[in-house]
């Protein structure tokens, strides 16, 4: 039998870690003890003895504020021992190795994480009632983490110079940076004579900031890869714990 199904650049990839790229909309996790969070969903294939089990929020505190802000994601734990291939919608996969780092992540890009990383819903600093509530995941500590991004990203060195980012297409910062929301809303605005560029994302201090081509819409409430994420409702956080 012949294919160019059967070429080597679309056999598994082996290496070194947890998580391995095995090209790049599609990444592997190697699941020998412990467990990993990943959305739920996501998998697309596995091989050996693993098992798949709904993940909560991890408490009361965490559950409200998924309610209160619509950030979390559904999340899934992975134990057993085996190989987890994992994929959304056809989107670029990257992995991060953190080390005793802290980063801000859009929750709508987070594919898949150690169990050893905490993870919080925080309001981001700097973004609060007038844009409706701008809420990120932070992931604190040591291991890997899997974040997609709608077409090739971007990454800014927000220490250069002032960098500006529209809310929608940021994936992920620094958590050290300093944040401060832009607005331009004037008469036009009012009057229906917009932009769509009234809400941007000022970063200021050393750190990165990944931008993706794409906008994920959490300002207008589109559809991002089978989450809703809309935080213009006119009870902010509220409309969402209410629905």
């Amino acid at each position: 039998m012949r294919s160019d199904l059967f070429a080597q650049e679309h056999h598994e990839v082996e290496g070194p870690g947890n998580f391995v790229k095995q090209s790049s909309k599609m990444m592997k996790v190697e699941l020998s003890q412990g467990s990993v969070k990943a959305l739920a969903g996501s998998m697309v294939a596995y091989q050996g003895d693993v098992r798949f089990e709904h993940q909560g929020a991890g408490g009361a505190g965490k559950w409200i504020k998924q309610k209160l802000t619509g950030e979390g994601l559904p999340i899934m734990r992975m134990t057993g021992s085996g190989e987890i291939f994992l994929a959304k919608n056809g989107m670029d996969v990257h992995v991060i190795e953190l080390e005793n780092d802290s980063i801000s992540v859009n929750g709508a890009n987070i594919l898949a994480y150690s169990e050893s990383l905490e993870d919080n819903i925080q309001l981001v600093r700097g973004a609060g009632m007038l844009s409706g509530g701008l809420f990120n995941t932070t992931l604190t500590g040591s291991g890997q983490v899997a974040l997609v991004t709608d077409g090739p990203p971007l990454l800014l060195n927000a220490g250069e110079a002032a960098t500006f980012v529209d809310p929608d297409a940021a994936v992920c910062w620094s958590a050290g940076l300093q944040i401060q929301l832009k607005t331009d809303i004037g008469m036009k605005a009012l009057l229906g004579r917009t932009t769509g560029e009234e809400f941007q994302l000022g970063f200021h201090g050393q750190g990165f900031v990944i931008v993706q081509p794409s906008e994920n819409m959490r300002f207008g409430g589109a559809h991002d890869g089978g989450q809703q994420v809309n935080n213009q409702s006119p009870l902010g956080g509220l409309g969402n714990l209410l629905r």
